[in-house]
């Protein structure tokens, strides 16, 4: 007979709290690509543009944009390594669809230029919430934790997720 969602739920909540290995981006932060960012996105914050004034301001140098961070935690496909990435374990739950409904990022010390920055995954929550196409959708949240080359913790990323079932595997258990 095939696993409830309540038993892949027991499984799949073992699985909280389990962290990836501290994986390091293999670059410094540039200046260069910050001022470019800035330019893409048409941001003008002399605190991103300006080196002197971010220091002026107290700075160690130029402050990375708070959207440009996501870019120093992606698993690099560049440069290429024999080293491969750690990942979280799967989480296995019924359904094959799949919606990523938010990113939040909470920052705790400003990032900037010159830094070197690591990284590490957990999942942090998994569970059952209903929506209108499936009574038992499972949500799980993984947070990303970044940290700088002093081991501070200087901003949180956190990414919520749904998976739920399709009509025909809603009927097939039964439900």
């Amino acid at each position: 007979m095939p696993k409830t969602p309540e038993e892949f739920l027991a499984e799949a909540q073992e699985l909280i709290g389990v962290e990836t290995e501290l994986s390091h981006y293999p670059y410094p932060v540039e200046y260069d690509s910050i001022r470019r960012y800035c330019h893409m996105t048409e941001d003008p914050n002399p605190l991103f543009m300006d080196p002197d004034y971010a220091r002026s301001a107290g700075y160690r140098d130029a402050v990375c944009p708070p959207t440009m961070v996501e870019y120093f935690v992606k698993d690099n496909l560049w440069p290429p390594s024999s080293k491969p990435v750690s990942a979280l374990p799967r989480v296995v739950t019924p359904g094959e669809r799949n919606i990523n409904l938010t990113r939040e990022l909470e920052f705790y010390k400003p990032i900037v230029a010159g830094d070197r920055i690591s990284y590490k995954r957990r999942i942090a929550e998994i569970y059952i919430k209903p929506i209108r196409l499936d009574a038992k959708a499972f949500w799980t949240k993984i947070e990303t934790l970044i940290y700088n080359q002093d081991g501070d913790l200087v901003a949180k990323m956190t990414n919520l997720g749904l998976r739920h079932r399709t009509p025909e595997q809603i009927a097939e258990a039964g439900e």
